[in-house]
C-alpha cells in the first residue's frame, strides 16, 4: 500500500533523497544541523533549513501511513505524562503504550489533568465498559515512563521547542518511526533483528512512496 497523499513535485531533489533525510531527522538523536554534515559527507548539499521545511511537510504523512500499517494494539494500556518547558510555560505531554511498549497515541496539553483514584471511574466504567479492568498504581506505568526517555534524549539534542503544534508534530513522527522500528521481544537473535530492520526500511519506503 503507496502513501498516495505525498508529491514530490516541484522539488529539486530526488524523492529518495527527501525521504532519506527525513528518516535519519525521524529515526535518530540528530539535530537538522547534524543531518545536514552527514549529508554533506555523501556528497548532497542541503541546508538544515531545508531538512526542517521537509521534515514538518512529509513528517506527518509517512508517520499517519505508519500508523494505519501498525497491528492491532495489545489489550492492556498504560497512560502517563511528562512535563515539557516551551517558551518558560509548562505543558503536560501524555502518553498512552500496550503492554508491548507500542505507542498508541500523544497528545499535549497546557494543564495538568489529575486521573487517578477519582471516584466517578466507577461509575462511568460500568456505564461504558463494564467488562474493561482499570487498574490505577504508579508502579504499573513503569513501561509508559520508559517510553518517555527516547524523547527526552531528543530534548536535549534539540534543545526545545518552539512551539507546542512543533512539539505535538514532532512527537507524531518519532513514536511512529519508533514503533516500526523497534524489535519484538520475539525477535532477538542476530538474524531476525537484522530481517526486522530490513523489514522496518521498507515500511519506511511504501510510507514515503519512494519504494
Amino acid at each position: 500500500m503507496r502513501n498516495q497523499d505525498i508529491r514530490y513535485k516541484r522539488h529539486r531533489f530526488p524523492p529518495q533523497i527527501i525521504a532519506h533525510v527525513v528518516w535519519l531527522y525521524a529515526r535518530f538523536n540528530l539535530s537538522f544541523r547534524e543531518v545536514e554534515e552527514l549529508m554533506l559527507e555523501r556528497g548532497i548539499d542541503v541546508s538544515y533549513e531545508t531538512i526542517r521545511r521537509w521534515t514538518v511537510k512529509f513528517g506527518p504523512l509517512i508517520a499517519r501511513t505508519l500508523r494505519r500499517r501498525q497491528p492491532r494494539p495489545g489489550d492492556v494500556w498504560r497512560l502517563d505524562e511528562v512535563v515539557v518547558k516551551i517558551a518558560g510555560r509548562s505543558f503536560w505531554l501524555w502518553r498512552a503504550v500496550d503492554q508491548h511498549g507500542v505507542v498508541l497515541e500523544e497528545i499535549l496539553q497546557p494543564k495538568r489533568i489529575i486521573t487517578d483514584k477519582l471516584r466517578s471511574y466507577g461509575a462511568a466504567k460500568r456505564e461504558v465498559a463494564p467488562g474493561l479492568d482499570h487498574w490505577s498504581h504508579k508502579g504499573l506505568n513503569n513501561r509508559a515512563e520508559n517510553n518517555h526517555l527516547p524523547f527526552r534524549k531528543r530534548e536535549r539534542v534539540m534543545q526545545g521547542f518552539r512551539s507546542p503544534g512543533a512539539l505535538q508534530r514532532f512527537v507524531s513522527i518519532q513514536s511512529a518511526t519508533r514503533n516500526c522500528f523497534s524489535v519484538p521481544a520475539r525477535r532477538r537473535s542476530a538474524i531476525a533483528i537484522r530481517y526486522h530492520r530490513l523489514e522496518a526500511l521498507e515500511a519506511w519506503k511504501i510510507a514515503a512512496n519512494v519504494a
